[in-house]
């Protein structure tokens, strides 16, 4: 009956069109009055509930978010990501459907700059998309392929989802930022052969091949920005700073680069970039406030025991088990936004993944890159209405040409699924 409470009263709260955050306290109030009425505790207190709504946004490592959404703000601003785009493109752009591998290979290298799947394919979109569109490649698929691109910045540190995750399940975030390295990197191998098939019968002409000189050119101009992320892993491993630390220097160094190397980022932008990105931080942490009060009161009426029941005749096999969870975050995914889903699921799920023997860095990785799917699939698909709005194109055509690219991330999936070993042995590598 818990259980039906929280679905009817979340799910209910949202088909109303309530904002998700809203949803959240609305189900922790239906929670609470319904734990009061049984007996399960002794009355409704709603300081319980504001207590429990402070809490969950006073958390030091959440503090990274707002200054990883500052760096991808600068970074943008600042000229680092068209760097990057120049650099893909004087060593790719020759080749065949070449001006896709640059697109994967600047989505790669920027997802290891901000952490936001939003913003790093709202920047390679606006790139990109109107060279592809002149150069006769297919549009939609051309999104498609920008938009796949974009949902590998939560899996390759510096990720957002995973401090979100890292503080909802008690996980090390250093742990996971260095899990999602590997895997992040096979989503962009897998999506650049995705495009290889597609695009092998396309009649574009590829551009011109550059001369070793303007590469070097182009590789030299963006060597300030690939030095970001070298300083953000290589800091954290070696122990010289913690992932929130870590955030504060890529604000800082981004802005340095962006405003006295390049000159790019001007000051009088530094207000509205703030801005940006303290509207964005404000409802990421409005979201995590909600959802804290929830998680409490899911362990309080001992929703995770209900939901291992459901769950018992998988737990004998990890695997069988990790497939069941998949599928439901593949569901549920396609019905909520990223945040909101990692928020609602982490209480749900950990209590089990833990009972089960399942390394919780591990189950973090998958459940991240599983969500961050979620956020190209329809009716939600942020990132697909992202990259729609910015190629002018239906989302209908969108979906369509990022099919073939959302399978590829589905099949690395399952490989991650069959083979734990890809997470973590490069993981004991790196940590040891």
């Amino acid at each position: 009956m818990t259980v039906a409470v929280f679905l009817f009263s979340l799910l209910g709260a949202m088909a109303l069109g309530m904002p998700i955050a809203y949803a959240l306290l609305v189900c922790g109030l239906a929670l609470m009055s319904y734990m009061a009425v049984t007996g399960v505790i002794p009355a409704f207190d709603s300081q319980i509930l504001a207590q429990r709504f402070v809490d969950g946004a006073d958390n030091f490592p959440l503090l990274a978010v707002p200054f990883f959404l500052l760096a991808g703000e600068f970074m943008n601003a600042g000229g680092l990501s068209r760097r990057i785009v120049n650099m893909a493109m004087a060593w790719l752009g020759h080749f065949r459907g070449g001006l896709g591998y640059v697109a994967v290979m600047a989505a790669i290298i920027m997802a290891s700059l901000s952490g936001s799947a939003v913003a790093d394919t709202a920047a390679l979109a606006a790139l990109l998309i109107p060279m592809m569109r002149n150069a006769g490649y297919d549009v939609g698929r051309s999104a498609g392929l920008i938009a796949a691109g974009g949902i590998i910045a939560p899996v390759i540190p510096p990720s957002i989802g995973f401090i979100i995750f890292g503080v909802a399940a008690n996980v090390s975030i250093t742990k996971l930022f260095l899990a999602g390295i590997v895997p992040g990197i096979m989503m962009g191998i897998a999506i650049g052969i995705a495009w290889w098939w597609v695009a092998r019968r396309d009649q574009v002409k590829p551009a011109p091949r550059m001369g070793l000189a303007e590469r070097l050119q182009a590789t030299s101009d963006g060597l300030l920005a690939l030095a970001l992320p070298v300083i953000i892993i290589g800091g954290m491993k070696f122990g010289v700073f913690t992932p929130t630390e870590a955030a504060v220097v890529a604000a800082v160094y981004s802005f340095v680069v962006g405003a006295f190397v390049y000159r790019e980022l001007k000051f009088s932008a530094l207000y509205r970039l703030i801005l940006t990105a303290g509207k964005t931080t404000a409802v990421v942490m409005f979201l995590v406030a909600a959802a804290m009060v929830s998680a409490w009161l899911i362990t309080v009426a001992n929703i995770p025991a209900e939901v291992a029941k459901i769950m018992e005749p998988f737990m004998g096999n990890k695997m069988l088990l990790m497939v069941m969870l998949m599928l439901l975050v593949v569901v549920v995914g396609t019905a909520l936004d990223f945040t909101p889903t990692v928020l609602i699921l982490t209480p749900v799920l950990m209590p089990l993944v833990k009972q089960a023997g399942i390394d919780p860095v591990y189950f973090g990785v998958l459940f991240i890159m599983n969500n961050a799917i979620g956020l190209i699939t329809p009716p939600v698909g942020t990132v697909l209405n992202v990259v729609s709005g910015v190629a002018k194109i239906s989302m209908d055509q969108a979906f369509r040409g990022v099919l073939p690219f959302l399978l590829a991330h589905l099949v690395v999936l399952f490989l991650l699924i069959a083979f734990p070993s890809l997470v973590l042995v490069p993981l004991k590598w790196m940590l040891s």
